[in-house]
């Protein structure tokens, strides 16, 4: 048996700031405050955005400005409610939901 669930997942750079702290640390915390059910941040090791500069962690080809992906899953009213908020914090970025069927949700 699943529960019907909403996946919020939000693409900033690791250089973008809100507020003088990372951007993706105050979205965590944004969505922290929001009650969400928990939140992961995930920096990526390669990869580019609308702009199509390839940012990367290889060695010879440092980038200051990997991806960072921020996702959470939880009920559609507490992701609804959250999103107008989180949308003026991306000014640049990629924030999408997309409904889930969560089948294992331990606590």
């Amino acid at each position: 048996m699943s529960t019907k669930a909403k996946l919020l997942k939000i693409y900033v750079g690791e250089s973008m700031r809100y507020k003088g702290q990372p951007l993706y640390r105050a979205l965590l915390f944004k969505l922290k405050d929001a009650g969400l059910a928990g939140v992961t941040v995930t920096r990526g090791v390669e990869g580019y955005g609308e702009l199509k500069t390839v940012h990367t962690t290889r060695l010879l080809e440092l980038s200051a400005d990997l991806p960072m992906v921020i996702e959470s899953v939880d009920a559609a009213d507490k992701v609804n409610a959250v999103l107008p908020e989180i949308s003026k914090m991306v000014e640049r970025g990629l924030i999408f939901t997309a409904d889930v069927a969560v089948h294992k949700w331990t606590k």
